[in-house]
């Protein structure tokens, strides 16, 4: 310890009420003014000069935090400079990078905000923001965006899940939110708020330090109900009230996706001519989709109470479109029912799992192979891509009026009734036409 410094204590500080200066040595001074009021004060002598700084208000700098910050101010005097100056070029340094920086976090919001117009639904986007916020921010979200390194996308995307990694576990997500966090930092970059390459571009970088994805990653199918569950399910399904054991019901005989019925709206539907268009902005190929009613979804439809100001076909209680967990709960607890009653439950033959909602798509596809018809139809009634692009340019039908039988046929088998004729018949004449 230097002679002569560190003169005061925590109590005499306190104590002191007379206005004046008190010196802790060393260039410290505890300064009281007129008022009572306390500050610290930093004194040096540089190049024959003498100047002082203030260190801040005693009730929010403590003794020990002035002793401190001037042996820091020492060290820069010893090196022969000056530490107001130094001050003041490191606030400006500060104040022209608020104004040119941005942490990572904020860039997402930003980024996200340019992007929703581009997102097929509002579900996309949600999934958007949830993985930059379950997963990216966490660890880069107070970053500066500029500041971010190779490096530190591999901490995200290598960050600990169950018993491994999270690319290891959950290579899509991961995949998904490289390509978001690339993105983001592209927006960035543009807005000029940063420099140089992307870390979170997949050629050339990233590519050479993690696996492939297709190498990890594990296809999962979504657990579905076995043919011969189906039509016993759909018959306890219609036994229970509330929208949204219609929408579950819906879901079964149209085949479509949960997010394509729980965001259907009444002027989607034309009950003459039998038929749910779905625009190409909620559907995950981004093109119009046409789905051929059966009698019993028109039926279904027909029956469902309108709800005044809710354009929605399925409307929660609120009037908007209700969440996809609502439809997994139902499913849950209609499995919950069966084992309650000592019977085996809803389960997918294959993975011993409890199907859920999208399984039933599965259910459909399994059915229709079964069955005999046309793969492209199949495929089509799905909203899958049916060919390569240019087969696609060419083929230019979907199929909507044939589909109309397989679809009648469909929703006779969930009722339990088997299809009239033979099925096999309209694959040969597919192939004929």
């Amino acid at each position: 310890m230097t002679a002569g410094i560190h003169r005061l204590s925590d109590r005499q500080v306190k104590a002191h009420k007379e206005r004046g200066r008190l010196s802790d040595g060393g260039g410290v001074f505890l300064q009281i003014s007129k008022w009572g009021t306390k500050s610290w004060e930093f004194r040096f002598t540089l190049h024959g000069r003498t100047r002082s700084m203030g260190l801040g208000q005693y009730d929010v700098v403590s003794l020990k935090q002035a002793r401190e910050e001037a042996e820091t101010l020492r060290r820069i005097v010893r090196e022969g400079k000056d530490p107001i100056e130094e001050r003041k070029a490191a606030r400006s340094k500060a104040a022209i990078e608020a104004t040119t920086s941005i942490l990572f976090k904020d860039a997402v919001g930003k980024c996200l905000a340019r992007k929703e117009g581009e997102f097929r639904s509002e579900r996309h986007g949600a999934s958007w923001r949830r993985s930059m916020d379950a997963y990216a921010v966490p660890i880069i979200g107070n970053m500066n965006a500029a500041h971010i390194t190779t490096q530190d996308i591999l901490r995200v995307l290598n960050q600990p899940f169950e018993d491994g990694t999270l690319w290891e576990k959950r290579t899509e997500t991961a995949s998904r939110l490289r390509g978001r966090i690339e993105a983001v930092l592209s927006w960035a970059t543009v807005a000029g708020y940063r420099s140089g390459d992307n870390p979170a571009r997949w050629a050339g970088n990233l590519k050479e330090l993690l696996p492939t994805p297709s190498k990890v990653a594990k296809v999962t199918k979504r657990p579905a109900l076995s043919q011969a569950d189906l039509p016993k399910w759909f018959a306890e399904l219609r036994k229970r009230d509330g929208m949204s054991a219609r929408a579950l019901e819906f879901i079964a005989l149209c085949a479509s996706r949960s997010d394509e019925v729980r965001r259907a709206t009444w002027n989607e539907i034309d009950l003459d001519a039998r038929m749910w268009k779905i625009p190409g902005e909620r559907m995950k190929m981004e093109r119009d989709h046409r789905v051929p009613l059966s009698d019993d979804a028109v039926a279904l439809l027909k029956a469902l109470p309108r709800m005044a100001g809710s354009p929605y076909v399925f409307p929660a209680p609120r009037g908007g479109p209700f969440s996809d967990a609502i439809l997994s709960q139902l499913m849950k607890k209609m499995h919950a029912k069966e084992l309650k009653a000592g019977r085996k439950g809803w389960l997918d033959a294959d993975t011993g799992l409890p199907a859920v909602p999208h399984g039933l798509r599965s259910t459909f596809r399994v059915w229709t192979a079964e069955q005999g018809y046309d793969r492209d139809m199949s495929e089509m009634a799905l909203a899958h891509a049916v060919g390569s692009t240019v087969e696609r340019a060419y083929q230019r039908s979907d199929m909507v009026e044939r589909r109309r039988t397989m679809m009648a046929d469909w929703a006779a088998y969930c009722r339990g009734v088997a299809p009239a004729g033979n099925v096999v018949q309209i694959r040969e004449a597919a192939t004929g036409s």
